[in-house]
């Protein structure tokens, strides 16, 4: 039997681009659920404002509510996976689920229930999928640490092509058709994942029974641990998730977005974000990889207060724009400059804390501690609602220096936890090394 058969997966299988075959099935599954998320949320401010004629502080408490709600759900959805239905179920009815609440969306009186369903969806595929990767690999071979910005760079693809698909279906031929294609694209995820499902693990290694269950080292600081990272999360995404929300009002009413003698699209913007990450990400590794040789590896928390600053930085740039533009509109090569400091930013904080929540999860509660991750992002997605509507009472120039004084704080918070994120890191680290040393002896 194969070790991907036993669950687990081992450095000399067959691979793709240097990384397990079953990596590249997840991010392409990903990449199109992406496809999907990303096409409804190019269209929806849009939708709410222009079609339904809701206010805009409505329309930001709408999509606030929307998004947290997404991340709310992976924290119930992890725990019905691990405990009942396994991962692969859990990926198949979550896609289906939401490939139904895309194909709601193109109908007006369906709009609520539209929403409710994706995100009842999405609580069980969101921690469901990417809680495979682990199951690729064994716990010491040392691809597992890229491997999570390897499938954040092959999802964002989706998110590229979500804005220029969905969102010119939508601008020019109805909005109720750019949600039908995000719903297709949802079929074609699941289609993937069916397909491919021979490169992932047959089978997940059956939970331990509760009185052999061997409780792990350092579990209330670990736990207490990513409750930090959830409460400086929740204040990062606060200006993070305005990238949907108010910077693409912005880009609609305060943007000059003439390009020679064509306009450009306003939901194209919104394919800048995804497009960077592809193209940052391997030149960023590779920076990673020449400083770990040289012994400067970055910790977690340090990445990320780096991170957040970056997006303090984007944020600076827009009120600058603004300024300067005062009552007329700011060219639109200042968006384009803020999406990449943003994007730059993005990479050192979401991979990295995805891949952090990761490494720390109990064994037989993968898919409930991504969950966790996911949970964390809830309060901060409701926060970016509220937060939205100061949009409509405040100039621009201050809004975006208040999301950059957002992001600023979240960046201190990453660092006051920098010293026992390292220590814990280091403590589950040598535990993996034991764990694999007592399994080399028993073999031998």
């Amino acid at each position: 039997m194969s070790a991907l058969q036993n669950g687990g997966a081992t450095t000399n299988q067959s691979n793709w681009f240097g990384q397990p075959r079953g990596l590249t099935i997840l991010f392409l599954t990903e990449m199109w659920e992406i496809f999907s998320y990303y096409g409804m949320r190019a269209l929806l401010v849009y939708y709410m404002t222009k079609q339904l004629a809701f206010a805009q502080e409505k329309s930001s408490l709408i999509y606030g509510a929307y998004t947290s709600m997404a991340f709310f759900t992976p924290i119930l959805g992890g725990i019905l996976c691990d405990r009942w239905l396994g991962k692969r179920r859990s990926v198949i009815i979550g896609g289906a689920t939401m490939a139904v609440g895309h194909f709601m969306m193109a109908f007006e009186p369906l709009f609520y229930p539209a929403l409710a369903t994706i995100a009842l969806g999405n609580g069980l595929f969101m921690p469901s999928l990417p809680s495979q990767i682990n199951d690729l690999y064994q716990p010491d071979d040392p691809r597992r640490g890229w491997a999570y910005n390897v499938y954040y760079v092959g999802i964002n693809i989706g998110g590229f092509l979500a804005p220029l698909v969905c969102g010119t279906l939508g601008e020019f031929y109805g909005w109720h058709v750019g949600f039908g294609a995000a719903g297709v694209g949802m079929l074609l995820g699941l289609l993937v994942y069916l397909l491919g499902g021979k490169h992932l693990p047959e089978r997940q290694p059956a939970p331990r029974e509760p009185g052999n269950a061997q409780p792990l080292r350092n579990g209330k600081q670990t736990f207490l641990l990513l409750l930090g990272v959830g409460l400086a999360v929740t204040v990062f995404r606060g200006a993070y998730e305005q990238i949907g929300n108010t910077v693409p009002l912005w880009s609609d009413a305060g943007v000059d977005r003439a390009f020679g003698s064509m306009m450009i699209p306003m939901t194209w913007f919104q394919s800048l974000d995804p497009l960077f990450v592809f193209l940052m990400t391997p030149p960023l590794l590779a920076l990673w990889q020449r400083r770990a040789q040289r012994g400067k590896v970055s910790s977690s928390m340090r990445k990320m207060a780096a991170g957040a600053l970056l997006v303090a930085t984007s944020y600076l740039l827009l009120a600058l724009a603004a300024r300067f533009a005062g009552d007329g509109r700011a060219h639109w090569l200042w968006l384009l400059a803020y999406s990449a400091v943003f994007t730059l930013g993005e990479l050192y904080v979401l991979p990295t804390g995805l891949g952090l929540f990761a490494r720390l999860a109990p064994p037989t509660l993968g898919a409930t501690t991504v969950g966790a991750w996911y949970l964390c992002i809830f309060p901060g997605s409701l926060a970016a609602g509220f937060v939205g509507t100061l949009w409509s009472h405040t100039s621009h120039a201050l809004y975006f220096v208040l999301l950059a004084v957002l992001a600023g704080i979240a960046a201190l918070l990453f660092l006051t936890l920098d010293t026992n994120t390292r220590r814990i890191e280091d403590a589950r680290a040598a535990e993996i090394a034991a764990a694999a040393l007592h399994r080399t002896e028993v073999t031998a």
